[in-house]
């Protein structure tokens, strides 16, 4: 009689995935309140956010439609398709929890650079008193890191589907509390039916994750047009590339579980052919 039954891998590297998922939910249930948002409400213009919301959807627009080629000509994208399968295989012969963090200890790496990246760009043009105009290479950076995201864990970006599999993880990432819950069940559900429980239109979905980002940034970017004292806001970008990145990890990764753990079922479900 066994008195310890192992745990299967899959299933406990979900479990820990959803633990983290819900300190996730918990950092981001409140929008904070801070100091100097308060100071600049009375000096915003009337107008800004209307600007940034339309300059987010035009960038969104314009990258889906010819501008993903120009973002992965800044990564090796093959080399990281051969990457990603040279992990599956290994995590197909190993089996083992190892195996299967080696995926977000590689994503963890691409995140971290395209952080790096956006604020010294952010703090750059917060110097010259650039704000809105950085907007498209804003987007096109948060784009750069889920697309990256989503090579380390196989898994492609071009499709309608995937578009807006991530515009919700960019919602997700960049909301808070009963929004937050939401989005955060859609992209569940897509992840264990392989379908939207509600199909939305891509120009909506593009509105409504423009309307987001200009809600949550609003006060960084207006900060981030006056200059020298740009630099805090251009580095607030950082700040929302970073919660993007680590949501997407997070969404990414139990994706890939949730696969290979239906993947193994079935290949346990087939019948055997007699030798």
């Amino acid at each position: 009689m066994k008195l310890f039954s192992k745990k299967d891998p899959v299933q406990a590297e979900l479990e820990k995935l959803e633990k983290q998922e819900e300190k996730f939910l918990a950092k981001n249930r409140e929008r904070k309140d801070l100091p100097l948002n308060r100071f600049l409400q009375d000096k915003i213009p009337d107008k800004l956010q209307g600007t940034l919301e339309a300059a987010f959807a035009k960038a969104f627009s314009l990258i889906f439609e010819k501008g993903t080629g120009v973002i992965e000509k800044t990564y090796h994208k093959e080399e990281l398709e051969k990457r990603s399968s040279i992990r599956q295989y290994a995590a197909d012969v190993r089996g083992d929890r190892k195996s299967l963090k080696s995926f977000s200890r590689q994503a963890a790496g691409s995140g971290a650079g395209n952080t790096l990246a956006s604020a010294a760009a952010g703090v750059g043009m917060g110097l010259l008193g650039i704000g809105i105009p950085d907007i498209p290479f804003l987007t096109g950076m948060m784009l750069r890191s889920i697309y990256e995201t989503a090579l380390h864990y196989g898994f492609s970006y071009d499709t309608e589907e995937e578009k807006r599999f991530i515009l919700l993880l960019i919602q997700g990432a960049m909301t808070h509390g009963e929004r937050l819950e939401r989005v955060n069940e859609k992209l569940n559900f897509f992840m264990e039916h392989g379908c939207f429980s509600q199909e939305e239109g891509m120009d909506e979905m593009i509105r409504r994750t423009a309307g987001i980002l200009s809600d949550e940034l609003l006060y960084m970017k207006f900060l981030q047009g006056i200059p020298i004292a740009g630099v805090i806001g251009g580095a607030g970008d950082a700040v929302y590339m970073n919660r993007i990145s680590e949501y997407a990890r997070l969404k990414y990764h139990r994706r890939f579980c949730l696969k290979r753990q239906s993947g193994l079922k079935e290949s346990a479900a087939k019948p055997r052919k007699a030798l």
